[in-house]
C-alpha cells in the first residue's frame, strides 16, 4: 500500500491546514495570551473555559487557538460560520447545549466571522452565554466595538491578537519544510533569499504566507528548491489566494468600499480587480456599489444611485467578461463623484432619536381622513397643502409635537449644496 501523499490528489489539504497546530506546544505567536502567567495559559492547563471573543487580523491564529482551547477544556464542541448560518442553527445549538447541562456536560459553541451576525442572532446568544448554558469562543478580524452588540461584549473578555512577528513566521516556514509530509518526500528547500522576501510580502499573515508556499510547489515542476523568482511568480498569482468566504475576501471588499469613499479611482479599480480575478460574484461587488451611492454619495449627485442601479441590471445581461467593463465604469465614476453622507447619517440621527423618545404620537393635522368619522375626530384638521402657497411650501411643523429636530444636514459638495441652499432659505428659523 502506497501511502506517500501527492501534491495533485484531490483529497489532500492545503498546507495551512496540513501544518495547523493541534497542540499549544507547537502555536507559533501570540505570546502575550499564551505564555507562562499570561491569560490563556490557564485554559491550556485544563482551567474552566470562559467567553471570549479572539480580534486580529488574518491569518494571526485566532481559529486555531480556539480549537487548541477547545480541544484541551474537553466540552462538547459545536461549530458555526456567521456567514451561512442563521437564528434556527443557533437555537439547535443552544437546546442540545442545556440538554447537555442536565447531564453535567458543558458545551462550548465557536462562532466564526462572528462580526457577520447580525443583531437578532447576536441577541440570541445572549442569555445562553449568561447563564452558563454554553461557553462562546468567537473569532473577528473587525473591531468588536463597532461589529458586536454592547450586551454580547459584556458578557465575554476580548482578547487582542496581533499580526505575526517575522520571527514567528521565519518559524512557521522551518516547521513547513521540516515536518509537512509532501515538503519532505519531495525533498524541497527554500532559499535564504526566497524566504526572506515571502516573509516581508506576507505582512504577518501566516495564511498567506503557506498559501504562497503552496502555489510556488505547482510552479517549480521538477525543480527541488523554490527560489525568489518562484516566491514572486507566486505572488503574481495572487487571486489564487483570494478566499472568497474568508478574511481576505472581507478585507479587500473594505479596502474596495473605503478607496471609493477616499475618491481614489486608481486603487478602487485596484481592489476591484483583486476581487474579480478571485473569481468574486459580479452581483456581489455591484450590490455593494448600489450601496455605497447612496451611503457615501447621497444627494452630492443623485444619478449615481441610477447609474449604480443600471449597472447591477446590465452585469446580468452581459455576464463575465465583459460585465468587468461595466465594474470598471462604475467604480471610476463613484470614486470620483463629490461625496456626502448626510442622507445615511440623518437616518442615524433619526434612529437615535426614536429610541430615546415614547412612541411617537401622529398630530391631528398630519393623520390620513379617509371617512367621514376620521374627519368628526379631527383627522386633517388645519393641514395646510403646499401647493396652495408660494413656492409650493408653507412653513408647518411635520414633527410629533414638541419634537422638532435637524437631521438631515447637507454638504456643499455637488448638488447637495444647491439642496443646503434650499432648505436653508425655506427653513430659515430651523436653520438658525
Amino acid at each position: 500500500m502506497n501511502n506517500r501523499m501527492s501534491l495533485f490528489d484531490s483529497n489532500v489539504p492545503p498546507l495551512s491546514e496540513r501544518l495547523r497546530p493541534k497542540k499549544i506546544e507547537d502555536y507559533i505567536g501570540q505570546s502575550h495570551l499564551v505564555d507562562e502567567h499570561k491569560i490563556l495559559n490557564s485554559f491550556i492547563n485544563g482551567a474552566k473555559l470562559f467567553s471570549v471573543i479572539l480580534w486580529g487580523p488574518p491569518g494571526s491564529g485566532k481559529t486555531t487557538l480556539a480549537r487548541i482551547l477547545i480541544l484541551k477544556s474537553g466540552y462538547e464542541f459545536f461549530q458555526l460560520s456567521a456567514i451561512s448560518s442563521g437564528v434556527k442553527d443557533l437555537r439547535d445549538i443552544i437546546e442540545k447545549s442545556k440538554l447537555n447541562r442536565s447531564m453535567g456536560k458543558q458545551s462550548v459553541l465557536f462562532i466564526d466571522e462572528i462580526h457577520r451576525f447580525n443583531k437578532s442572532q447576536q441577541d440570541s446568544l445572549l442569555h445562553a452565554v449568561e447563564n452558563g448554558t454554553l461557553t462562546l469562543i468567537g473569532a473577528t478580524t473587525e473591531n468588536p466595538s463597532f461589529e458586536v452588540i454592547p450586551p454580547l461584549i459584556s458578557r465575554t473578555r476580548i482578547l487582542k491578537l496581533n499580526s505575526l512577528e517575522n520571527s514567528d513566521m521565519n518559524k512557521i516556514i522551518d516547521n513547513a519544510f521540516e515536518n509537512d509530509l509532501i515538503l519532505t518526500q519531495k525533498k524541497i528547500i527554500i532559499s535564504l533569499e526566497a524566504k526572506t522576501f515571502l516573509i516581508k510580502q506576507s505582512g504577518g499573515d501566516a495564511r498567506k504566507l503557506l498559501n504562497t508556499i503552496d502555489i510556488a510547489l505547482t510552479l517549480i515542476g521538477e525543480k527541488k528548491e523554490i527560489s525568489i523568482d518562484i516566491i514572486s511568480e507566486s505572488l503574481q498569482n495572487k487571486y489564487l489566494l483570494y478566499d472568497k468566504k474568508g478574511d481576505y475576501h472581507y478585507d479587500t471588499v473594505s479596502a474596495f468600499i473605503k478607496s471609493m469613499r477616499g475618491s481614489d479611482p486608481d486603487a478602487s479599480v485596484y481592489w476591484l480587480t483583486i476581487m474579480i480575478e478571485g473569481g468574486e460574484k459580479l452581483e456581489f461587488i455591484a450590490r455593494r456599489i448600489i450601496i455605497f451611492a447612496s451611503e457615501d454619495i447621497g444627494n452630492a449627485d443623485p444619478k449615481a444611485l441610477d447609474l449604480a442601479v443600471s449597472g447591477f441590471n446590465a452585469i446580468h445581461i452581459i455576464g463575465y467578461p465583459e460585465a468587468s467593463i461595466i465594474l470598471a465604469h462604475l467604480t471610476t465614476y463613484m470614486a470620483s463623484a463629490p461625496k456626502s453622507n448626510a442622507s445615511y447619517i440623518a437616518l442615524k440621527n433619526a434612529k437615535e432619536l426614536i429610541s430615546n423618545s415614547e412612541m411617537p404620537v401622529v398630530p391631528l393635522h398630519l393623520r390620513n381622513a379617509p371617512t367621514e368619522l376620521m374627519k368628526e375626530q379631527g383627522h386633517s384638521i388645519n393641514y395646510k397643502y403646499p401647493h396652495d402657497f408660494e413656492n409650493n411650501f408653507v412653513n408647518e411643523n411635520y414633527f410629533p409635537l414638541n419634537m422638532l429636530n435637524k437631521l438631515y444636514n447637507p454638504t456643499n459638495n455637488g448638488y447637495e449644496k444647491h439642496i443646503r441652499e434650499r432648505l436653508k432659505f425655506l427653513w430659515r428659523e430651523r436653520n438658525e
